[in-house]
């Protein structure tokens, strides 16, 4: 039946059939193009889909990387001067962002004044492109009272124009304070050393003068003894031999001790003792070390009786350095030992003289090693460094007031238990 009508119909036109033919054919070919750039658009589409999940990702890791280094990333746009903040992380994100958009001479006079035209003149090169890059370390106004924080600030070129100019500066800055405190920390301690190492060694070229000096008349006033036949010059020399037998003593002891300090810091040997007794004991050994007809050696307690917990040992020792300090220092007058009523938990001990006095200047540097503010008088440089040591071990605290020409008074702070 079909078969027929195509007869017929290839009767009626003999040109129907091939453009049936040909049509079928361009639909064919129309259908597997479509097909095929469908498919092309799909493949395109889920590449990009491919990238846009990387480049989320790239955000993500950069968001993560800003916030974990603690970053603020901002730009420069060229034509209008203008700055854009576009992230902070910092931890005090300090005045320079309290708007996201500012005009760069802003940020410029932010800058401490020591700094503003360094950092001007940087950014200034690499806008006109005299630099690819710009690296500049400053302080940054804070607007509390003149205070200031440290920054760190990098940049580059980012896109540039027709004519090859730069057009966008990307930058990052960050807060630098820590850092900036630990080298001034690190120079801190290497100077303190350098200085320690210095006066080491002036110690130690000084130090055989400083035997030496009580040795010679020890061994001198001794050679002298037995061909003195007065008894009174015979006491004398006797006297003296003693004197500078407590001077070289007092020199090896200072040197034993300054040695047991750093090892002995935190051995504490304590008791509970009545301190009144001690004190007195201390005192009246220093007594042949003293002229009574121009220094008068006296003791002040508010209480007969003081009892404490402590090393004993080495309040003893702090004491002790204290008086043999007032005693080199004062030709005339009076040195007095004492201490004040216990307030709290705590006590003060004092040594007062009528020395030569301590310059406003020096009243800190005569606790540290081997410093000696008048070089002509004898002793180690150690005593003083030896009793801020031990005070401290005991929990306690030691200081000075003094007025140059009159006079000192240095006290101790300790705990009573």
């Amino acid at each position: 039946m079909y078969y027929s009508i195509l007869l017929y119909i290839q009767g009626e036109n003999a040109y129907l059939i091939p453009t049936l033919w040909a049509i079928g054919v361009v639909l064919f070919f129309f259908l597997f193009v479509s097909i095929f750039v469908q498919r092309r658009a799909g493949s395109r589409l889920k590449n990009e889909l491919v990238e846009l999940e990387k480049v989320k990702q790239n955000n993500v890791e950069y968001e993560f990387v800003l916030k974990a280094m603690r970053l603020c990333t901002w730009h420069i746009d060229v034509p209008t001067q203008m700055l854009t903040i576009d992230a902070d992380y910092r931890d005090d994100k300090g005045d320079l962002v309290s708007i996201p958009e500012v005009p760069l001479s802003d940020m410029t006079d932010a800058v401490e004044k020591s700094d503003r035209e360094r950092v001007r003149l940087a950014i200034e090169n690499i806008c006109t492109g005299r630099s690819t890059s710009y690296h500049e370390v400053y302080r940054v106004l804070s607007g509390k009272a003149g205070m200031t924080y440290w920054e760190e600030s990098y940049g580059t070129i980012a896109s540039r124009d027709e004519e090859g100019n730069p057009k966008k500066i990307v930058c990052t800055s960050m807060r630098i304070d820590a850092q900036k405190e630990m080298e001034s920390a690190l120079i801190t301690a290497r100077n303190k050393a350098e200085e320690s190492d210095r006066l080491k060694t002036a110690f130690l070229a000084n130090m055989g003068h400083e035997i030496r000096t009580p040795l010679n008349a020890i061994v001198g006033f001794a050679d002298l003894l037995p061909v003195v036949e007065s008894e009174e010059d015979r006491n004398q020399l006797i006297s003296e031999i003693q004197k500078n037998n407590y001077k070289l003593l007092n020199i090896i002891d200072g040197l034993v001790s300054m040695s047991k300090v750093e090892a002995e810091a935190k051995s504490l040997v304590k008791q509970q003792v009545d301190l009144v007794p001690v004190l007195r004991e201390v005192a009246d050994s220093f007594s042949p070390m003293v002229d009574p007809s121009q220094v008068v050696l006296a003791t002040q307690f508010p209480i007969s009786e003081l009892m404490l917990t402590t090393d004993i040992g080495k309040v003893k020792e702090i004491v002790a350095n204290l008086m043999q300090n007032a005693i080199k220092f004062t030709a005339s007058g009076s040195i007095t030992l004492g201490f004040d009523l216990p307030h709290g938990e705590k006590f003060t001990l004092w040594v007062l003289d009528t020395g030569k006095g301590i310059a406003q200047e020096d009243q800190q540097r005569i606790f540290e090693r081997f410093v000696k503010v008048d070089e002509y008088i004898p002793g180690t440089g150690l005593g003083l460094s030896v009793a801020k040591s031990h005070a401290e071990s005991l929990g306690g605290s030691i200081g000075v007031d003094s007025v140059l020409g009159e006079g000192s008074r240095f006290w101790v702070e300790l705990p009573l238990r």
